[in-house]
């Protein structure tokens, strides 16, 4: 019985957030409260935590204790090009962007070889749904294909301004997609919770012709997304 204590206090722990009686942001009782309460170890106990928190019910910060995750999460596909407005309209959720910066800029020696152009816009958006920030967008543009933005743009969408208005047609993109520390600036204008890292997407996004026309890189609360696609098996 011993050996699988740990599964009957992950399961109970499971049952209760799932019945939001652990909503989405609460603490869960801490170790000592955990041993008293099943009459267990701590090593039984942390094994149980360490479960929720692989399966994604908890997330373990230091010096705060378990903290329990949104279950709710967007999935969000890899292969496709799918824009924020999208997705959270297709969600049904409230939403909204906030401006940090929109500028001119001289590419950087990374960004001229990804882009092979100089002169472009920089555009630095956080992306707001259930008034949390949860993604922060730095994106490049390369002016000659996109000579004109404003912020009312870059709050609405610019995919739907360059494609509806100025009849681009925007065809694919090459994404990598990591792990990252949290950086100064993600904790600054990202909702992070106690989060210590976040899931970065890097993309080079070209047009029909195949000409590259922006880069970007997406910075997404790990908890609140889920990553997916269609794979087939290739022999």
């Amino acid at each position: 019985m011993k050996n699988n204590k740990y599964q009957v206090i992950y399961q109970q722990l499971v049952w209760k957030i799932e019945k939001q009686e652990f909503k989405s942001g609460d603490k869960l009782p801490s170790e000592h409260e955990l041993m008293e309460l099943f009459t267990t170890s701590r090593e039984t106990v942390r094994k149980a935590l360490n479960q929720l928190a692989h399966n994604g019910y908890i997330q373990k910060v230091r010096g705060k204790g378990s903290i329990v995750l949104a279950r709710d999460k967007f999935d969000f596909p890899i292969s496709g090009l799918v824009s924020f407005k999208e997705l959270a309209e297709k969600m049904g959720r409230p939403w909204e962007t906030v401006v940090h910066e929109l500028n001119t800029v001289d590419s950087s020696s990374g960004l001229l070889a990804k882009l092979g152009e100089r002169e472009l816009w920089k555009v630095v958006r956080s992306r707001r749904v259930d008034d949390e920030s949860i993604i922060l967008d730095k994106d490049y543009f390369i002016q000659s294909q996109v000579p004109y933005l404003d912020t009312e743009i870059c709050k609405n969408s610019i995919y739907d301004y360059l494609e509806s208005e100025k009849g681009l047609q925007i065809a694919f993109a090459d994404k990598e997609v990591t792990v990252e520390e949290a950086t100064e600036e993600d904790r600054r204008l990202l909702d992070l919770n106690g989060l210590t890292h976040v899931v970065v997407v890097k993309s080079i996004v070209h047009l029909d012709d195949a000409s590259p026309f922006q880069f970007t890189e997406s910075r997404h609360r790990l908890d609140k997304f889920r990553f997916v696609d269609f794979a087939r098996r290739m022999k």
